[in-house]
């Protein structure tokens, strides 16, 4: 397993200001690695409402079940991103983020 460097706050500030489209190669890696689902379960966003509502969920990993919802709903799909991007981090740093 690779290791996330959690002083590379930069990179979780890269992606809060464009979570979307092209993105540093160390951003791009970071990303690769909180996205490839491991032995645990992991925090998924599920659109509850087309285009204006999405629910964070647990999926456990090479299960056929549905992921599992949580009361944890957005009505910006930015605002849900850099909330799963803390998750993740968290996740596999062990320390939360100091950003909000």
């Amino acid at each position: 397993m690779y290791d996330i460097d959690p002083s590379r706050i930069e990179l979780a500030q890269e992606f809060k200001a464009r979570p979307y489209g092209e993105h540093s190669p160390d951003l791009q890696y970071l990303l690769n690695l909180m996205r490839k689902p491991g032995a645990q379960p992991f925090h998924v966003l599920v659109m509850t409402a087309p285009g204006a509502q999405w629910t964070l969920a647990l999926m456990q990993p090479g299960a056929p079940a549905p992921p599992q919802l949580t009361n944890t709903v957005f009505t910006s799909l930015e605002a849900a991103e850099w909330h799963v991007f803390k998750l993740r981090w968290q996740a596999l740093t062990g320390q939360e983020l100091p950003i909000e």
